[in-house]
């Protein structure tokens, strides 16, 4: 009897570790998918929406690069 018991234990287990796999996969994919929606909403509204944030380059305003040679002291 306590064969059978430890043996229904652990399909359960495999059963829930499984879930527990696949529920931590979904979770790391809606983050990413987030991520990605957040983004994508900031590069259509640049507003900053937060106090203190910095405000959104102006249309037109380029970002140059420099080399770091010439940033010589």
């Amino acid at each position: 009897m306590a064969v059978l018991a430890a043996l229904a234990a652990l399909a359960k287990a495999r059963r829930l570790a499984k879930r527990l796999e696949r529920l931590t996969e979904s979770y790391w994919e809606l983050r990413y998918e987030h991520g990605q929606l957040r983004a994508r909403v900031n590069r259509l509204d640049p507003e900053p929406s937060t106090p203190g944030a910095e405000p959104a380059p102006q249309a037109g305003a380029t970002t140059a690069f420099v080399p770091l040679s010439s940033l010589k002291r």
